[in-house]
């Protein structure tokens, strides 16, 4: 699957303009991730850090989120059915989307599987933080603004903190850093997301 045919299938699982944006966010905050983790652990090999696969896996990690609303527990598996129909698509990808959902895959595999998990929610929180700006945009957003959000329970409330802090526990990268990547990838593409 290329990048374009992922972005299309979003276009078309997706009505929310917000959620088409939140998959760019994720997409981005993948491409920078895969780079990051690449340079540290050389070791793996370039199999494990496939960017178009990782930028895929964030783009298309929500894309049946309308579609499940009502029946959270199917949330993943109606673009896994959808991807399998298409053909083509790598069991990486697949096992990459399931693996933000704690109710479908309890374990993370691989670092792609751990950064999508990590990267979707605070994709969310810089979001929110960008919003009560008073220029709603993300060049105006700093790491501290964000590390000061983040530990605030009450802002952004939806926003699982822990599921961010696998950061630190499944990639060991610490939370200001990861904060600072997935900041930079998001401020890259601020004219897409609309901040």
């Amino acid at each position: 699957m290329t990048r374009d045919q992922a972005y299309n299938l979003i276009i078309q699982m997706l009505q929310s303009r917000n959620l088409q944006k939140h998959g760019l966010a994720v997409e981005a905050i993948m491409r920078a991730l895969c780079r990051e983790l690449r340079a540290r652990n050389e070791e793996l090999g370039e199999e494990e850090f496939n960017e178009e696969e990782w930028a895929i896996v964030g783009l298309l990690h929500d894309a049946d989120y309308e579609l499940v609303e009502k029946d959270p527990k199917r949330h993943t598996l109606v673009t896994e059915e959808k991807l399998r129909e298409i053909g083509g698509v790598s069991e990486r990808i697949i096992n990459g989307i399931k693996a933000h959902h704690d109710g479908i895959k309890e374990s993370r595999d691989n670092l792609m599987e751990k950064a999508v998990y990590a990267a979707d929610e605070l994709s969310g929180l810089i979001t929110a933080v960008a919003l009560v700006r008073p220029d709603r945009k993300l060049s105006s957003v700093t790491i501290e603004s964000v590390m000061k959000k983040f530990s605030q329970k009450s802002f952004a409330a939806g926003v699982n903190r822990d599921q961010i802090l696998a950061c630190e526990k499944e990639l060991n990268i610490p939370l200001e850093e990861f904060v600072s990547i997935a900041l930079k990838a998001m401020q890259s593409i601020a004219q897409e997301l609309g901040l």
